[in-house]
């Protein structure tokens, strides 16, 4: 007998929680016109009862007891939008152990413990929709489960944390200081009180990781992902990439060569025609290439109430249909099945752009070149700013291809001579085939 409706229950209802309530709230007649049942919002449970989220609930909804979402029988989805990975972990697990469905935005919590929790759903024969766990409004779970699912995946890249991508196009923009625009993000609400997680790479390791799992079908492997964060960018920095017709942008990269996969997030120089170039503020922006579509590029809005919101209703909506059919859980798309293993971030190869700090002699950039070409690192390209008598100018130098290591290696012996001051920035280049 089919159920004449689908239970929701919320736990969580922070920014994203408020978002999903007022969709299932406001469309509640739009989506059973189009489903033909209706979708009920039964309860949302929240330690804090008191503050204004925007939307008026009716009486009683809003609860601080979530055991009592976990333990009502007529609860068919229990939502997860606490965040974090100590109390949303045991609370999914028990909405599992329970029988429900699980709906969650937690990119941490699938990303570190993903494999007890998807080995759990499989054994109790319930659905966990994770699309609200990578870049918001832009369905690239879907896409890559599903829409792609004939393709054999080469490679990912793109820009899947909003706050990085916001601070980064306004350094550009304005020549402005790291530390100056991450204020003005947490003024804006852009950025959190504690931005480590955003700015360090680690939201963006953790979409990776859940990215690189689907694509590829090799365990979720949050702790091999090599992850760098941006606060080391500077303005001067940013104007040589200009100067060479590039960019700079936290991207999350996960691709297959031969029977390794990279999985890595840092900062890198991408050229200007390349379109993920031109995605700024606070929107992401992810190249996928299949080796039968070639590439696509999706865009949208990485975050927020709204947008995040209504991935979270999608794919309950996918899971209220499901019930009403009686069909079998949803894979999840998450398979250890491959013998693909991480590639050590020491022996990936690509281009890099290297700054050093050189007295301004005669002989200097002949050293330098002497070290890199015996660690067989070749120069594309060189920039000198200035001379200055006397005192250190930047030498900026585009390498051909490389091995990471040889690069590591290079720049230690390199900024030991007497005439380089400081540590060598350097940055990796891609994106200059697409």
């Amino acid at each position: 007998m089919k159920k004449t409706s689908i239970n929701i229950g919320v736990i969580g209802f922070g920014t994203v929680g408020a978002g999903t309530v007022k969709m299932l709230l406001r469309k509640r007649k739009d989506l059973e016109e189009k489903l033909g049942f209706p979708v009920v919002l039964k309860k949302i449970a929240d330690l804090d009862t008191k503050t204004s989220r925007g939307i008026k609930l009716p009486k009683g909804l809003l609860i601080k007891d979530s055991n009592s979402i976990l333990n009502d029988p007529e609860i068919d989805i229990v939502v997860e939008l606490i965040g974090g990975t100590g109390a949303a972990k045991d609370i999914t697990l028990k909405a599992i152990q329970s029988g429900k469905h699980v709906v969650t935005a937690n990119k941490a919590l699938l990303a570190e413990k993903g494999r007890e929790i998807f080995r759990a759903a499989e054994k109790n024969n319930v659905t966990i929709g994770f699309e609200a766990s990578v870049a918001g409004s832009i369905p690239i779970i879907k896409v890559i489960r599903e829409s792609l699912i004939g393709n054999s995946i080469k490679n990912i890249y793109g820009i899947i944390n909003g706050t990085a991508n916001y601070i980064l196009t306004k350094m550009t923009e304005e020549g402005a200081e790291f530390s100056d625009v991450l204020k003005e993000a947490q003024d804006l609400g852009y950025a959190e009180a504690d931005p480590t997680f955003d700015i360090e790479g680690v939201d963006s390791a953790h979409k990776l990781t859940l990215l690189a799992s689907l694509a590829f079908g090799i365990p979720l492997s949050f702790n091999k992902v090599y992850t760098e964060g941006i606060t080391g960018i500077t303005p001067l920095d940013i104007e040589f990439a200009s100067e060479f017709g590039y960019k700079i942008k936290l991207l999350a990269i996960t691709k297959q060569d031969g029977n390794e996969v990279e999985i890595r997030v840092h900062p890198t120089m991408i050229p200007k025609n390349n379109l993920i170039s031109d995605v700024n503020g606070v929107f992401n922006a992810i190249y996928v290439n299949g080796d039968a579509t070639g590439d696509g590029l999706y865009y949208g809005k990485g975050a927020g109430e709204m947008p995040t919101g209504s991935a979270v209703v999608s794919d309950i909506i996918d899971i209220a249909k499901l019930i009403r059919s009686g069909g079998k859980a949803q894979d999840s798309g998450i398979h250890e099945k491959s013998d693909l293993k991480v590639r050590k971030m020491e022996d990936i190869r690509t281009c890099y752009y290297l700054r050093f700090s050189a007295s301004d002699k005669p002989g200097v950039l002949s050293r330098i070149s002497g070290i890199l070409g015996s660690h067989n690192i070749g120069i594309e390209s060189m920039i000198q700013k200035g001379r200055e008598i006397k005192k250190a100018v930047p030498v900026v130098m585009m390498t051909h291809e490389a091995r990471e290591k040889d690069i590591v290696s290079a720049l230690k012996q390199i900024d030991r001579l007497s005439v380089v001051s400081g540590k060598t920035m350097y940055l990796r280049v891609e994106g200059s085939d697409s």
